[in-house]
């Protein structure tokens, strides 16, 4: 076949796009019984190809040439490698942050100053204004994020906890930063600018946020009681007598940060975080170095330069007799992202065929047919980038796909587009890390070190807004008409008018 036959194929149904995303769901539920958190390890890479592979049978069966769903596949792909070159980084900055002291230093300080009861709480505002500031939930993660995961670590917190409010105040602060990527983008789909997109968003992010900081809060005094002062003091005792600790080894953090802030994009802002721990690595800490090398016959000199090398691909292993500790900073390196990176690739991949088969497509037409009222259609709008966020594995595809699909009808029932921008953000943007197989997802499970599934029930920021913006919609709160603006709460609902 040829690319001149493409015009020839016919249009999926719905009925045919429910039988690749039912194979999925039933091979992943699946996987997860049979393999539990190990799951993305590999079962859930392989439930994505076979599916991927139905996808493509129904797009051959429908006309489509090969060649057509191999450049779908291709564009896919495409999409993601900044994802795939940001893991890598991440991983080689973790490992050299922990060999030069970098992450220890963080996890000694919080051990001082963060009391367990409000720890989840503190965790999530912390993250949040880290990430407002940086307009990065994955730049927050793997910076500050890695440090609290640690300091719950030691303090014998409830991970999935730890996690789901580092990412809920990650992604706060994401979706409400103007220097965020997926914050300029849904504005720009949906016809709207940014500020009015930002301001409109507060509608639904700020209750959300501040329900999730009671939770957490709550949540810090009702679980089950961290390890005791005793138990503290050996692990502190240990990370001092393994680094030299001081607030000199901040300066990595610090440089990233501050390159975020002046608009560098992450990927050479993070390089640079690596190659700095290396450095620092050198610098601070060369008993660490030679002896985690472990190679007496290698000068000093060429044995801290490969233990920063071996840091950066394969990461850090730490042997300090103490087993938490040791479990707690041995990892790290471009080496610990590769499973990460082939769940990414797999997702891409039947992502790329269902949409260059149209079949995504088809099952758009299917949920527009269903739509009947501002309500409706909100939902509609918030169902479709959630489960864009399954099918595609991409947080801005699914900002991208539904609102190309939904802007006309958004158009045609005189709604503004501050609404549409919104809503896409509610169900696309913060729902991403939900899945394990999303690239987000997967990014902060190989980042934080919890699996997508353990933190997922503890993200209440990210599970409350899309509720929010359901029953916004429901009820006709902040529904904004195209002729007006966002009005004060009190008058919203007078200003907003009936339902389309």
């Amino acid at each position: 076949m040829t690319d001149s036959t493409a015009g020839q194929a016919r249009p999926a149904t719905a009925l045919q796009a429910l039988g690749p995303l039912g194979l999925l769901i039933a091979l992943l539920a699946g996987s997860v019984y049979l393999f539990g958190d190990g799951s993305s390890s590999g079962p859930n890479q392989i439930a994505l190809m076979l599916a991927a592979a139905a996808a493509a049978l129904v797009g051959l069966r429908n006309g489509h040439p090969w060649k057509a769903i191999e450049d779908g596949i291709r564009r896919s792909l495409s999409v993601s490698m900044g994802a795939i070159l940001i893991l890598l980084v991440v991983g080689a900055l973790i490992g050299t942050w922990i060999l030069a002291g970098v992450v220890p230093t963080m996890i000694y300080y919080g051990l001082l100053v963060l009391s367990p009861a409000v720890f989840y709480a503190t965790a999530c505002v912390i993250c949040a204004f880290v990430s407002v500031a940086t307009g990065s939930s994955w730049t927050t993660a793997g910076t500050i994020g890695i440090a609290l995961v640690g300091i719950a670590t030691a303090q014998g917190l409830n991970l999935g906890l730890a996690a789901g409010a580092i990412i809920s105040g990650a992604y706060f602060g994401d979706k409400m930063s103007a220097l965020s990527d997926t914050t300029n983008l849904a504005p720009a789909v949906a016809g709207t600018d940014l500020f009015t997109h930002i301001r409109h968003m507060a509608w639904t992010t700020g209750p959300s946020i501040a329900a999730a900081l009671v939770l957490f809060t709550a949540a810090g005094f009702v679980a089950p009681a961290p390890a005791t002062t005793a138990e503290l003091a050996v692990v502190l005792e240990a990370l001092d007598t393994q680094y030299v600790l001081g607030p000199h080894l901040l300066i990595p953090v610090a440089l990233v940060l501050a390159l975020v802030l002046r608009r560098v994009p992450a990927l050479p802002a993070l390089l640079a975080g690596a190659l700095a721990g290396a450095l620092f690595a050198g610098l601070f800490q060369g008993d660490t170095v030679v002896a985690f090398v472990a190679e007496p016959g290698l000068p000093r000199p060429v044995a801290i330069v490969k233990g920063c090398w071996i840091a950066l691909f394969d990461g850090f292993a730490l042997d300090s007799g103490n087993a938490a500790l040791d479990d707690l900073l041995s990892r790290g390196g471009m080496s610990s992202m590769l499973t990460t990176i082939w769940l990414v690739m797999s997702a891409m991949v039947f992502g790329g065929v269902m949409e260059s088969t149209g079949q995504l497509e088809a099952v758009a037409r299917r949920i527009l047919r269903a739509v009947r009222s501002a309500g409706s259609l909100t939902m509609a709008t918030l169902a479709t980038a959630f489960g864009t966020n399954v099918v595609t594995s991409d947080q801005y595809i699914s900002i991208v796909l539904p609102g190309r699909m939904f802007r006309a009808e958004y158009e045609r029932r005189g709604l503004d587009p501050c609404n549409l921008s919104r809503t896409l953000e509610d169900g696309g943007t913060i729902t991403s890390v939900l899945v394990p197989w999303n690239t987000c997802g997967a990014y902060m499970a190989g980042t934080l070190g919890v699996a997508t599934l353990t933190y997922a029930p503890f993200c209440f920021f990210n599970l409350i807004n899309p509720l929010v913006a359901a029953l916004y919609g429901w009820a006709n709160v902040s529904i904004v008409k195209r002729e007006s603006t966002p009005a004060p709460p009190r008058n919203d609902r007078a200003r907003a008018g009936p339902a389309g």
